[in-house]
């Protein structure tokens, strides 16, 4: 038996005999969870969230409260954590490494999956709303990569569409692979009891409910109702202990709303246990600059999303925001990618360009792709990371790779980023950026010199 198998029965053995004493008490233990878990972050503001975290869980009414609630699910409390820290981290982060090493290029952390395009909605602004609905992948090829994933040391996959639950076999496939983390970003509308039950026996499986506000704001982009459908399945996965997230799409007309106390408050309330935002992205359908948040807004979330951090019991992402944990861009492989509904295997989930598709090749030849490497060879594309896009912040740098590697667009109208209105738009707004960024930069400076 290797050192390495050791080491990871060790650490299973470990994290299991946690997971009972929280299920025990948590109250006392969940903090000696969040300290393991904090010792194995990768990047040190990743770290420092979790030590909040913990620090505003002791002694906190509200959030012994959830602690007991979600307790009452100690299987998935344990699989999320061997499959983070054992599977992904322990074990993986070495065969990854070691790939990276044989292939030339990065091997990523997470992959990114559209088992369908199709949706039950019709979101105004949908990122993915121009691919084509029909398309979606065979759950031969979805197993086939999750495999070819696991042996390249990856063992998070997330799915995304389109509304993934419209895909029929997606428990199915969840099911199949027990040492592997999964998420999904969903619009909530199909979440049963049945399909709650089953989230809550496979225990691998947390869904990010896609919101943009409270019940006005979320109906008016994606439909009379939704809302209430969303706070139902909160409430259903909640009953069972099931993890759960918000994934926010800001603009510039509910930034304040979204980061206000009383949203966040209202979250944590519900028990969401972590908030990934995403800024809104003039793709898909019927992309348009506009709903875009201003420069001033955006160093209003560069400021407002620490604070609530100190201060909120929920772990809150901010992926443009945060570009400086992980040192810019993340995208191209470099720590995921995104493959769509039609196997195009594309640098993220908003650049919607490729040169390969993965019913073509294996996913470890697909990392090779030339866009990939032309991704990771000008990663990072501002030496400023609070600028890290190819897409927002640096878009010559995108119509450059894209003109080099011959990259073609995966639906219609994806090159509308390349050139004409939208093109020079953003051009407008990254200048607007990369002040403001600059600016942030030097006041950090300033207060770190004056030790603040």
């Amino acid at each position: 038996m290797s050192v390495t198998k050791v080491k990871k029965m060790a650490a299973e053995f470990a994290l299991e005999q946690t997971v009972r004493q929280i299920a025990a008490n948590p109250e006392k233990n969940l903090p000696r969870l969040l300290t393991f878990a904090e010792k194995l972050a990768v990047y040190p503001g990743h770290k420092e969230n979790i030590r909040r975290l913990r620090d505003r869980i002791e002694g906190d009414p509200l959030i012994t409260t959830q602690a007991r609630r979600f307790a009452i699910n100690a299987k998935m409390i344990s699989n999320f954590m061997i499959n983070w820290a054992a599977n992904s981290i322990m074990t993986g982060r070495s065969v990854r490494e070691a790939y990276a090493e044989e292939l030339g290029v990065h091997v990523p952390d997470a992959i990114l999956i559209d088992p369908t395009a199709g949706c039950n909605l019709q979101c105004s602004g949908c990122w993915a709303g121009e691919y084509d609905q029909a398309e979606s992948l065979e759950p031969a090829l979805i197993h086939r990569v999750i495999d070819e994933a696991k042996k390249l040391g990856i063992y998070w996959i997330i799915f995304s569409g389109g509304e993934p639950f419209c895909y029929p076999g997606l428990m199915d496939i969840v099911e199949k692979h027990p040492e592997v983390g999964f998420m999904a970003y969903t619009n909530g509308t199909l979440i049963d009891d049945e399909t709650a039950d089953r989230l809550k026996e496979a225990a691998n499986f947390t869904l990010a409910f896609s919101l943009e506000g409270f019940k006005e704001e979320t109906d008016a982009r994606r439909s009379e109702g939704t809302f209430d459908k969303i706070m139902q399945a909160m409430d259903l996965l909640a009953e069972r202990g099931v993890f759960f997230g918000a994934s926010l799409t800001t603009t510039k007309d509910n930034v304040d709303i979204l980061f206000s106390d009383e949203f966040i408050d209202f979250l944590v309330e519900k028990g969401v246990l972590y908030i990934w935002n995403f800024h809104y992205m003039p793709i898909g359908r019927k992309p348009s600059t506009d709903l875009m948040i201003s420069a001033k807004q955006r160093r209003f979330l560069a400021e407002r999303v620490p604070q609530l951090r100190s201060e909120k019991p929920v772990m809150i992402i901010d992926f443009w925001n945060d570009g400086e944990h992980p040192g810019g861009c993340i995208a191209g492989g470099r720590l995921y990618l995104h493959i769509n509904a039609s196997g195009g295997v594309e640098p993220c989930a908003f650049v919607h360009f490729s040169t390969t598709n993965i019913r073509e090749v294996s996913l470890k030849e697909a990392l090779k792709n030339p866009l990939f490497c032309e991704f990771q060879h000008r990663q990072p594309f501002s030496s400023n990371h609070l600028a890290p896009c190819p897409i927002i912040d640096n878009p010559r740098a995108l119509r450059e790779m894209v003109k080099k590697t011959g990259a073609v667009p995966t639906h219609p109208g994806a090159n509308e980023l390349l050139g004409g209105k939208i093109a020079s738009e953003l051009d407008q707004k990254a200048a607007a950026w990369h002040k403001e960024a600059t600016e942030i930069k030097r006041q950090k400076k300033r207060e770190a010199s004056a030790g603040v």
